[in-house]
């Protein structure tokens, strides 16, 4: 790990104080675990404070079995400058899926945010055009959350000793 990620990290640490939770996984990318009510000044901080001027990617997970938190957005940021790269976990409860947009802080975020919504129903909160991208606006569900059994349980012509089952 370079001195200037391990400087990074001793600023973001006290910044981020006892709000939320750094940890550094095997392949030294740092992950931070923040609440959805901090996600849009931690990122505007990253943004304005420490130069992580570029975002990488922006997406969702569904955890169906993760009480209180079964979905998750996850931020990928980038400082060109220092060349550190970081993930911001923010956990939702299926019962409020709503997290600010990051829209006024980076362009690129409203395509990723549209993806986001049309694969995982997840609102932006004023995002400027949140609707489906990518999928039929007809759809009533979203389809990569993991509600639907992954096969049709009503087909008889599929003969499990074919499939080594």
């Amino acid at each position: 790990m370079s001195s200037n990620t391990e400087t990074f990290i001793a600023k973001i640490s006290s910044e981020l104080g006892e709000n939320g939770k750094m940890e550094i996984d095997q392949f030294q990318m740092i992950n931070f675990s923040i609440s959805k009510d901090q996600s849009h000044s931690f990122v505007q901080l990253l943004r304005d404070q420490f130069g992580f001027n570029f975002l990488t990617d922006l997406c969702a997970s569904h955890y169906p079995n993760r009480e209180g938190s079964e979905f998750e957005v996850v931020y990928h940021m980038h400082n060109w400058v220092e060349n550190i790269r970081l993930r911001i976990h923010v956990g939702l409860s299926k019962e409020n899926l709503e997290i600010p947009s990051l829209t006024d802080l980076f362009a690129a975020a409203n395509w990723m945010e549209r993806e986001t919504f049309d694969f995982y129903g997840i609102q932006f909160l004023n995002h400027p055009n949140l609707k489906r991208i990518l999928n039929m606006d007809e759809m009533d569900y979203h389809p990569l959350r993991k509600e639907y059994a992954l096969e049709d349980e009503t087909r008889d012509d599929k003969n499990n000793n074919f499939f080594g089952r």
